[in-house]
């Protein structure tokens, strides 16, 4: 499974150093820049999937580099969370209007900041891309993401709620791997706690009402020790 990449940015080195170590914890790969050009210059280079952003950078401020990812369409959608010693109201205003996605006051406590950072990603996660069309095709299950209408060779296929939300979910994101509490956070998300085994019994589920051989997928696959993914639909 491949690691989201977070870019930290700040001038204080312990403070990235600090949530770097708390967000590889995590699971994530981290990457660090202490000025505005070096994090303009990691933007274009690593194309991370968040930014962890302070307001008050040497040189080029943090408002500045929101500014320009969201002047350009190649990152335009790029999630950030905003950092500053501030706390004026103003401030959070403008960093939310120039398009922060969330916005932490220091001090803060890191294990916050963290699960700001996975919230800001599952909300990311959920946006259709804007390239994706209303429809998926694959070996001849077809969903309409309109209608909510699945097919399997022709044939209607009815799906329980959760079951339609994990087809849909693993459909937009064809061969990527999602553990079971990465699932539960994008198709369950802010619900009531749901055991992780929960959903196996949905994947079970949905394997019956659309796999030919439920032991063999070929939609729904099992990744051994990590979770399921779907099948890549660019090797056929």
């Amino acid at each position: 499974m491949t690691a989201r990449k977070i870019l930290v940015v700040d001038d204080e080195k312990d403070l990235v150093e600090l949530i770097a170590f708390n967000l590889e914890q995590e699971g994530y790969t981290v990457f660090k820049a202490w000025d505005g050009e070096q994090a303009m210059e990691l933007v274009q280079t690593l194309k991370p999937d968040l930014i962890v952003l302070d307001l008050m950078l040497p040189g080029l401020s943090g408002l500045d580099i929101c500014r320009r990812i969201r002047g350009k369409a190649a990152t335009e959608h790029l999630p950030i969370v905003m950092v500053t010693a501030k706390g004026q109201d103003v401030d959070k205003i403008i960093g939310l209007e120039l398009g922060a996605d969330d916005y932490i006051t220091k001090p803060f406590r890191v294990r916050e900041l963290v699960a700001r950072v996975r919230a800001v990603l599952r909300r990311s996660e959920r946006k259709p891309a804007p390239e994706e069309g209303n429809a998926f095709s694959f070996r001849g299950l077809q969903v309409n993401y309109s209608s909510y209408e699945v097919r399997l060779d022709g044939r209607k296929v009815d799906l329980g709620p959760k079951e339609m939300k994990l087809l849909i979910f693993f459909t937009k994101h064809p061969d990527r791997v999602y553990s079971r509490d990465q699932l539960l956070d994008y198709v369950w998300g802010d619900e009531t706690y749901v055991e992780p085994r929960t959903v196996d019994v949905h994947i079970s589920r949905l394997r019956s009402a659309i796999e030919k051989d439920k032991e063999n997928p070929e939609y729904v696959l099992t990744v051994r020790g990590i979770g399921y993914k779907f099948a890549d639909v660019k090797t056929t």
